[in-house]
């Protein structure tokens, strides 16, 4: 990887401004879908029981930082039924 490399990839980032006011709109729906579900599962980690819990709470709480795979992954892993 020479400088070359990392000037293609800067010259194809696009700037917010030089987007759509779709793909802005997407973006920021996809952010508040991202920070509700992780949201919803720390409240849910931190008011569960451990005994309804699959594995510790502390790797949940990591996991759920892994954006939007963890939350998820909470959600359909990590609760016991109960």
């Amino acid at each position: 990887m020479g400088p070359g490399f990392i000037m293609l990839i800067m010259a194809s980032k696009k700037q917010w401004s030089d987007m759509t006011r779709t793909q802005q709109g997407l973006i920021i729906a996809s952010a508040a879908v991202e920070f509700a579900l992780t949201a919803a599962a720390l409240i849910d980690l931190a008011r569960r029981p451990a005994d309804q819990i699959r594995g510790p709470k502390p790797l949940w709480v990591l996991g759920c930082i892994v954006q939007p795979v963890g939350p998820l992954a909470y959600f359909a892993l990590g609760r016991r039924p109960g």
